[in-house]
């Protein structure tokens, strides 16, 4: 039988925070792929045993970006990488962003501010509120909104990623989120899987080290036409499209009630099973298809 790995992170003591984990494990299983969840930075594991590496949880990788880009490559030449190496180097960095936007898809405005870049005056917005957060980040690390009366807040944090070695981006706050929501669409081998919306994730003066709920009010939603051509729009505009098995694209409204692309989660994003389990069938159907 065809082997399976679902990469995920190692919980250490705590239970894996990967609801959805058991359950593929255990479809795919029920299917006749031998699948087991293994921890990627695991320095035993033969991944050239696996017909397929399937990168599903490894939610710590962007304390260490670069170790995880060089081990995706290591493996992706030994076995089959789901989604390939190439992908997972261009989406662990959010400056991805930038490229969608050279290609006319609508994003939220973004600018970024290496460690070496000066600290100028005009590096944070004058008016109304914004974002601030590492482009290697996930579920809102280090990631905090401001207004501009909290400019030293916001400064203090500039300079805590600078000394970090990150890079951050600055973004304006999209207000649509704290009355709409984010909504997240999902798809699995080429075709829409299930979408969903959550509330706004960060709170005003909320400290930018503190936790986070990275999916505060979750709820099944039925995408909109607009909304599935601007995600169909920012997938035409990766590299090496051709090769993705999966993909959540996340979007918010601009002032003109337009979607935007807040994001483009290409390397680890939760799938939220347990909120659409009768998706299940569909994702083992395209990892099975992948297999063959």
């Amino acid at each position: 039988m065809p082997r399976v790995a679902l990469a995920t992170y190692d919980p250490g003591t705590e239970p894996n925070k990967d609801r959805d984990l058991p359950v593929l494990v255990r479809a795919l299983n029920e299917a006749g792929v031998t699948a087991e969840a293994v921890v990627w930075d695991d320095a035993g594991v033969d991944w050239a045993a696996y017909d397929l590496v399937l990168i599903r949880s490894t939610w710590d990788y962007s304390w260490r970006a670069a170790e995880f880009t060089a081990w995706a490559e290591r493996c992706a030449k030994v076995t089959r990488l789901a989604n390939p190496a190439s992908v997972v180097r261009w989406n662990t960095d959010k400056r991805y962003l930038g490229d969608l936007a050279a290609a006319g898809v609508p994003v939220v405005p973004t600018r970024y501010l290496a460690p070496g870049d000066p600290l100028g005056p005009d590096v944070l917005p004058e008016r109304g509120e914004y974002v601030v957060k590492p482009t290697s980040g996930a579920g809102a690390r280090y990631a905090a909104r401001y207004t501009p009366d909290g400019r030293d807040d916001a400064v203090r944090h500039l300079a805590r990623l600078r000394e970090e070695g990150l890079t951050a981006m600055v973004q304006p706050y999209v207000r649509s989120i704290d009355a709409v929501g984010e909504r997240a669409l999902q798809y699995f081998g080429g075709r829409l899987l299930h979408a969903s919306r959550k509330r706004a994730v960060l709170a005003p003066g909320t400290a930018f080290d503190a936790d986070k709920v990275a999916h505060p009010g979750l709820e099944p939603w039925l995408p909109t036409a607009a909304e599935t051509a601007l995600a169909a729009r920012a997938l035409a505009a990766v590299p090496d499209a051709s090769g993705l098995l999966y993909a959540r694209v996340d979007l918010v409204d601009g002032d003109d009630g337009a979607p935007l692309v807040l994001e483009l989660e290409l390397v680890e994003p939760n799938l939220f099973l347990f909120l659409h389990p009768e998706s299940v069938r569909q994702v083992v159907a395209s990892v099975t298809a992948a297999l063959a």
